[in-house]
């Protein structure tokens, strides 16, 4: 009896420190609830932004930015609001939330025209969201570049490093998905001024392998404690690539498979706060946990105390092997960190429903 009463208090306390907190289901009206980004405000509220799909669910249906917001530590959030109506000739979509060293806030995102023009904007606010600033365009270059969501970081030396994916055209219909490779290469670009002017960086990436699908694709980017920066890859090679830079991404070292095995799906990485080691979370496809073959499941968190070279302290947090699991949210509250990411399956479509999970610290020790 005494056992059963120890599992059964056991039990309890694991779901109490890993919880999921929201799932925003697909609807007739919003048939698609994805992708977004974490920003706390200075009075201690919690906003959340992300894109919010109504003319289908497909990538390049049309979409808008709301946001949803909570007043205690993300436990419970109240309804969306709209923040950016759809500028796009598809969609507004992608977004990373900064707050900068200056205190402002930086909001980027991706504006989608056509399978021919797709670029990153970022607009800026002094009172907390309340109002946003004219967009600024981040990449005069015309094309189609990916930029992920929750992906913007400032380096501690102040600058602005926004990593990303560059697809070039096969052909110059701007509405057949037909004109749009999906094999991408990796490049960044920067900004010294917070975010007023923007450059490419000197060098770019390509895979250096015969690829088929993915080449270098939505890439992240992590400053270490050594201020030097990590950047990774999805691929279609199983693993994802990464490359290092020691002089704030000015130059890179060439791209080689890293540590995390994955199916074509996107990791997220980010600095633990008041430490050194890392957090990742990514569909792991090490064997470590029951996988499918290709399938962005399971999603797992893992912890790094040596600069990413190897991960340890796995904690497998979505297992179905129907689901599908990917883009994924980073934010850290006082005793926990939050994941957002798409959470669908399918019967629902994989990136269909947003689900917000609260992980207690406590438990990733």
């Amino acid at each position: 009896m005494r056992f059963f009463l120890a599992l059964l208090l056991a039990l309890q306390l694991q779901a109490a420190a890993d919880t999921v907190v929201l799932n925003l289901e697909p609807t007739p009206e919003f048939p698609r609830n994805s992708e977004g980004s974490f920003i706390t405000l200075k009075s201690g509220r919690l906003l959340y932004y992300y894109t919010q799909f109504f003319g289908g669910a497909s990538d390049h249906s049309a979409a808008r930015i709301v946001s949803i917001q909570s007043d205690d530590q993300g436990r419970t959030w109240d309804a969306p609001r709209i923040i950016l109506e759809n500028k796009g000739g598809a969609n507004v979509m992608s977004v990373s939330l900064l707050r900068l060293q200056s205190g402002r806030i930086a909001f980027f995102y991706l504006l989608k025209n056509t399978w021919l023009d797709c670029r990153p904007h970022v607009r800026f606010s002094d009172d907390e969201g309340q109002t946003w600033s004219d967009p600024v365009l981040m990449l005069e270059a015309p094309g189609y570049f990916v930029m992920n969501n929750d992906r913007v970081i400032q380096h501690s030396s102040g600058r602005l490093i926004a990593p990303l994916a560059s697809h070039r055209s096969r052909n110059s219909n701007p509405d057949s998905s037909k004109s749009f490779d999906g094999r991408a290469i990796g490049l960044w670009v920067i900004s010294d001024d917070e975010g007023k002017t923007w450059k490419e960086a000197p060098q770019w990436q390509a895979l250096p392998v015969p690829s088929t699908q993915s080449g270098l694709q939505e890439p992240g980017i992590v400053e270490l404690a050594d201020s030097s920066l990590l950047t990774f890859f999805r691929t279609d090679q199983g693993v994802q690539y990464e490359c290092r830079s020691r002089d704030r991404g000015q130059t890179w070292t060439p791209v080689s498979p890293g540590p995390l095995r994955s199916p074509t799906s996107p990791a997220s990485i980010e600095r633990v706060p008041g430490s050194p080691d890392l957090l990742a979370v990514w569909n792991d496809h090490s064997g470590d946990h029951p996988m499918v073959e290709k399938k962005r499941t399971p999603l797992v968190i893992g912890l790094s105390s040596d600069g990413g070279l190897t991960w340890s302290r796995k904690k497998l947090i979505e297992s179905d092997p129907e689901g599908w699991y990917c883009y994924t949210a980073i934010h850290w509250v006082p005793d926990a960190v939050l994941l957002a990411y798409c959470a669908g399956d399918s019967k629902i479509g994989g990136l269909n429903r947003l689900r917000i999970r609260r992980v207690e610290l406590e438990s990733l020790k």
